[in-house]
């Protein structure tokens, strides 16, 4: 199994060190161990340690930009050049750099270019990423027109029956760019009128699906009834808390997440599908323990129940334990694994979880690098990407400078 996944010596916590004599490495208690140049990083005081993820993510989007922005061959978020278009936004929101604003503008409009007639409807993998990143960076240009441009052509995305209802190609994925566009240009900018008819589908759907009382809810893709936050109830769960619900279906989402609470792996990993619960190989956010525990966080933010809070951490021990994976990407590497304690020190606020966000982004800024030229961790089969490849690594790198907002791209609000 461990060929899966680093074995992680990191502790839960390390001393916070403020100054050092120059070569007396005893000045301020540094031992042989601590010499080392990861244990280094952990040590520094968080704005130092600030700096230093600062100037490394910098770096990187720049590598980043350089390899991806020129051509258009996969438009997405997740893989391809819009995810470049995000990372951008997002270091302009880091620095106030206008010209991150006005290259993500042109990657957006080459991109809306290139997907006029795609069928493809979510943030992540469709055509709505692109006209929502669209309109949320032509509102921060104060450039109205192109506003409205994208708000129209984001409405004119047809969602139709022969979509499926998960994340990354379903109608959770369009009902996800929609919560984007309200929390980033104000509520009702997308009404619920737009909303409401895909709520009731996916609901349907997972009903028709569900188990009675036992699982209310359910769904298929490609014929696999899968668990996770990429393809399955995770994901589509996730979604379904950030809407008002009846009183009904909210019972059915909180009953559906005890199922999967219920029938988890008795190490506290959670099946990728209903099919096989056999394997307990994944800790990924799109199969496994990270992703759950994400849909788990904003359970116990929505509901209160404790059961929630207590299922979130467990799996957050499933992610410190196994999660330091040999892949650096967002959906299935430790870039993506590190917004699980982000999250769980956003609900608790345990200093605990902050650290081990911190070991898991220093972990990546030490080594990462030479691990991946190494050939003993995978860069992603799209290496400069969102989701698969070092893109995601620098997104990170980024919101650790503010912890407390930090928010998995692409998936927390």
């Amino acid at each position: 199994m461990t060929d899966r996944y680093f074995e992680n010596f990191m502790r839960d916590s390390i001393e916070e060190i403020s100054t050092v004599d120059g070569d007396n490495e005893r000045s301020v208690g540094l031992d042989k161990e601590s010499q080392d140049s990861l244990l280094k990083l952990l040590s520094m005081p968080y704005p130092t340690l600030s700096d230093e993820l600062k100037r490394a993510a910098l770096n990187l989007k720049e590598t980043i930009v350089a390899k991806t922005s020129r051509s258009i061959q996969d438009f997405t978020v997740y893989a391809g050049t819009m995810g470049t278009a995000f990372l951008l936004l997002k270091s302009f929101q880091v620095t106030g750099n206008n010209n991150d604003l006005n290259l993500c503008y042109q990657i957006i409009k080459n991109c809306d270019s290139a997907t006029k007639h795609s069928r493809d409807i979510t943030f992540l993998c469709g055509r709505a990423g692109v006209c929502a990143l669209g309109a949320v960076v032509a509102k921060n240009q104060e450039n109205t027109q192109m506003l409205e441009y994208y708000l129209t052509q984001f409405k004119g995305i047809k969602v139709n029956e022969d979509h499926p209802d998960e994340m990354l190609y379903g109608r959770a994925g369009y009902l996800w760019a929609c919560l984007f566009l309200n929390k980033n240009l104000g509520d009702g900018v997308i009404p619920s009128s737009y909303t409401d008819e895909i709520l009731n589908k996916v609901i349907k759907n997972g009903r028709k699906l569900g188990h009675g009382k036992r699982c209310p809810l359910m769904f298929k893709w490609y014929g696999t009834r899968y668990w996770g936050a990429a393809h399955g109830l995770a994901g589509i769960l996730y979604v379904l808390m950030h809407f008002e619900l009846s009183p009904d279906v909210v019972e059915d989402v909180k009953n559906t997440l005890k199922y999967m609470i219920g029938n988890r792996f008795s190490s506290g990993n959670y099946p990728s599908c209903e099919e096989d619960k056999r394997e307990d190989i994944l800790v990924h956010w799109c199969h496994g323990a990270p992703g759950m525990a994400l849909s788990l966080v904003k359970a116990a933010q929505v509901f209160g129940d404790k059961e929630f809070v207590d299922a979130a951490i467990d799996a957050g021990e499933v992610v410190w334990k196994r999660g330091l994976l040999k892949r650096v990407g967002i959906c299935h590497g430790i870039s993506g694994n590190a917004y699980v304690f982000l999250s769980l020190f956003r609900l608790t606020g345990n200093v605990e979880m902050l650290n081990r966000a911190k070991a898991f982004a220093c972990f990546l800024v030490d080594r990462g690098v030479n691990l991946i030229s190494q050939g003993k961790m995978h860069g992603g089969d799209n290496r400069y990407s969102l989701f698969e490849g070092v893109g995601g690594m620098a997104y990170l790198l980024m919101d650790m400078i503010d912890p407390g907002s930090a928010r998995f791209p692409g998936y927390e609000l």
